[in-house]
């Protein structure tokens, strides 16, 4: 054989075992490729990959997956079958159509024994719930007092709102916040229109806390709206999450609660205080958690002494709508102890832990107690 020849067939056979229809194997160890490698077209050549004595960094973890909505459907069942009086909620439906009450709704050991609804409304009916909003806030505090992101009810404003160090509002606490206690000057109740001035300002949080003080923190019951807001606030500076974001993992999403929605104020700071909508099956749920000793299923999702702590007496409260638990009302009805959350209008949650009991009602009315006395005469002499 020629010299030239030879030449040609050893480089030949060398070409075929680099580029063989088999390719390449992975030399042993290395590891194997977290991605698939992007394809190469036939004119793209392949460059020699310089070899680093750093080690590779490790992957991102991946995040964390999303809690999905349980499946709920409320069982129904007859009034009878619970020990309750199937003609009293009867004559219960007949004076709701001369008021404007949207819906009333009842639980009793878990189950729907009554449900009622005004022509045009029904069970995926939307109802604003206006200051039952604070309750669910309350519901929030907890969550995020558990999870360490807030140190204790204890816990003071500045480490929210640094601006406040060593001002008259530095020794305000976050339970000061949910008993309506901190001191700061509001007039909402009886004609005042702090609320009005608050959902009109430009900023909510810096109108709430540009507000003078008036008593020690601690030592004056006055309902103030603007403390509740701030509430959300805190939760957006403890947590690095809107309330709203942070509540729908952490209690929407494991309840099952798909219908509600919450305002924002103009910085998106969540409406602590106020802005919440639901379903009236919706809210009943947010009820029967208290019941349930902040459990839902198997899961934990209320820290058992929080739920126990919100319903129980905190602070004194107003006389004649009742004292106060973390942004729970309480008063007795017909010699039963009820914790209810209320908003204006006549929006409620009751909540009857003695007979196992949460009512909810949705309504326009003037008059924001008007809905107490058709659930005292009613509703608690049907299932008392």
């Amino acid at each position: 054989m020629r010299p030239t020849l030879s030449i040609f067939l050893c480089v030949c056979l060398l070409a075929a075992g680099v580029a063989g229809c088999g390719g390449q194997e992975e030399p042993a160890g290395a590891p194997a490729p977290s991605v698939a490698a992007p394809v190469q077209s036939a004119a793209t050549p392949v460059l020699p990959v310089a070899p680093s004595s750093e080690p590779p960094p490790p992957p991102e973890p991946p995040p964390p997956p999303e809690t999905p909505y349980t499946p709920y459907e409320w069982a129904e069942g007859a009034p009878e079958d619970f020990g309750a009086n199937a003609a009293l909620f009867e004559n219960f439906h007949a004076a709701l159509a001369n008021v404007d009450i949207y819906t009333a709704l009842t639980v009793k050991d878990g189950v729907i024994i009554d449900e009622y609804y005004k022509e045009g409304y029904d069970a995926q009916s939307v109802f604003r719930m206006a200051s039952v909003t604070k309750s669910f806030s309350g519901a929030v505090v907890g969550i995020a007092i558990d999870e360490g992101y807030i140190e204790s009810v204890d816990a003071a404003l500045p480490a929210f709102f640094p601006q406040l160090a060593g001002t008259d509002k530095a020794d305000i606490t976050v339970g000061h916040l949910l008993g309506h206690v901190s001191g700061i000057h509001w007039r909402e109740w009886a004609g005042g229109d702090y609320f009005r001035r608050l959902a009109q300002s430009e900023n909510w949080v810096e109108f709430v806390l540009g507000q003078p003080m008036e008593a020690e923190p601690g030592t004056f019951f006055n309902y103030t709206t603007g403390g509740s807001h701030l509430l959300g606030a805190v939760i957006e500076a403890a947590t690095g999450e809107t309330e709203y974001d942070y509540a729908v993992e952490r209690l929407f999403k494991p309840l099952g609660m798909e219908s509600v929605t919450w305002r924002s104020d103009p910085q998106g700071v969540t409406d602590g205080g106020n802005g919440i909508s639901m379903t009236a099956r919706d809210a009943a749920k947010f009820g029967q958690l208290y019941l349930n000793g902040g459990t839902w299923g198997e899961k934990q999702v209320l820290p058992a002494r929080w739920a126990a702590d919100s319903i129980r007496y905190q602070f004194a409260g107003s006389p004649g709508t009742g004292e106060y638990g973390y942004s729970w009302w309480l008063k007795n009805f017909r010699g039963y102890n009820v914790a209810y959350a209320m908003g204006h209008g006549g929006q409620y949650i009751f909540v009857v832990p003695a007979l196992n009991v949460v009512t909810v009602m949705a309504s326009r009315l003037q008059d924001t107690y008007m809905p107490q006395y058709y659930f005292s005469d009613y509703v608690m002499q049907a299932v008392g």
